[in-house]
């Protein structure tokens, strides 16, 4: 008998297919389903700026021809708001191709990643896939980012640091002290990556951004935006970095598809740039929710990690599973977590108020 090898790469056994949840379509199919709530994705319930419309009604008349490789309009727009140049900046489809780009263009089998953990699974995945090797640093029992350990781990030789600030899913972040402690003590040979897809959610006291560390940190630092969040473009799947280093963004240009943001995006991209208000309404929602929600579900006696997310991490004391299927039932779609030792946690994100008031009851009655 002939025995026929896998035509895959050995490190996709490593990994598992991405928990991307349901459709609404779909859990309004379910029996005695009347109003669906999806806050299982951490989107903007209140969707983009009405000009982002108008601007994709314009950019349907082009769509026979291909968008800007380099994204230049956009790339500009971007360049002004961050006061930087566009030769600093990456493009990508959704930052989570960036993450797949960078990736690509900096690891080797056998190099060494340091995340932290609950983490993004595709923080991990890209990495493993290119036969790198995790380490993972995990919460301190009273659910707080274990500086101490991290400095120490990024310190020791490391190909690439990677993680997110604030975290998904656990929301709790690095305060502007321990965001210098540990860029500060990163191997001279790293490059680091920092995740702020929730960065408009997370501006304010106790938080900062290493974009403001570019200018002074000597070492490749790559700075990841999104605007599948605070803009309200998740369909759209534009994201981009911000980089202090020439070398690693020629790298990244290189390791990217010539055409990975869309003509649609871009245009949207645009148009919403334009329209920043937009981002500030969002914003302004989940800071009035977030608390609301989070004092709801400790009432009912579940531990609930502080967030400076769009979303709260929550610990049912029961598989994750069994709770979030009971509460597909009732209409709401939430998102449990799957990765080892947090099977009893879920994460819920900050939707419309009448969203929240029907996750909260549908929560209440499933307990």
């Amino acid at each position: 008998m002939t025995t026929h090898s896998s035509p895959l790469r050995p490190e996709l056994a490593t990994l598992a297919p991405y928990n991307a949840g349901l459709t609404v379509d779909e859990v309004a199919r379910r029996p005695g389903v009347i109003r669906v709530a999806k806050l299982g994705s951490n989107e903007n319930p209140l969707g983009p700026d009405p000009a982002v419309r108008q601007a994709l009604e314009a950019a349907l008349q082009r769509i026979a021809v291909y968008p800007d490789p380099s994204g230049r309009t956009l790339l500009a727009k971007l360049a002004a708001r961050h006061d930087t140049s566009a030769d600093r900046l990456v493009l990508g489809n959704g930052s989570e191709d960036l993450l797949a780009v960078l990736a690509r263009a900096v690891l080797r089998p056998g190099d060494r990643v340091v995340t932290l953990y609950p983490s993004f699974p595709l923080h991990e995945d890209y990495a493993r896939l290119m036969g790198a090797e995790v380490t993972r640093i995990g919460l301190t029992p009273e659910g707080r980012i274990d500086v101490d350990a991290l400095v120490q781990a990024v310190a020791q030789p490391v190909r690439l640091v990677l993680f997110a600030n604030p975290m998904n899913p656990a929301g709790v972040w690095l305060t502007p002290e321990d965001l210098d402690r540990v860029l500060n003590a990163v191997h001279p040979e790293a490059v680091t990556c920092l995740d702020e897809a929730y960065h408009e959610y997370a501006e304010g006291p106790g938080y900062a951004s290493a974009e403001m560390r570019l200018a002074t940190h000597g070492r490749p630092l790559l700075v990841l935006r999104t605007f599948s969040k605070a803009w309200g473009l998740a369909g759209l799947r534009v994201g981009y970095g911000l980089t202090n280093s020439a070398e690693l963004k020629r790298g990244l240009d290189l390791a990217r598809t010539p055409f990975n943001v869309n003509l649609m995006a871009q245009a949207a991209a645009e148009a919403a740039l334009d329209h920043p208000q937009s981002v500030s309404e969002a914003v302004a929602l989940v800071q009035r929710e977030r608390p609301r929600m989070q004092a709801a579900m400790e009432a009912l006696g579940l531990r609930v990690l502080p967030s400076k997310g769009n979303f709260l991490f929550f610990d049912a004391a029961r598989p994750a599973t069994v709770l979030a299927e009971a509460l597909l039932d009732r209409g709401v779609i939430v998102k449990p977590w799957k990765q080892a030792g947090y099977e009893t946690w879920l994460r819920v994100s900050i939707g419309t108020e009448a969203d929240n008031d029907q996750f909260l009851a549908a929560l209440s009655a499933a307990l």
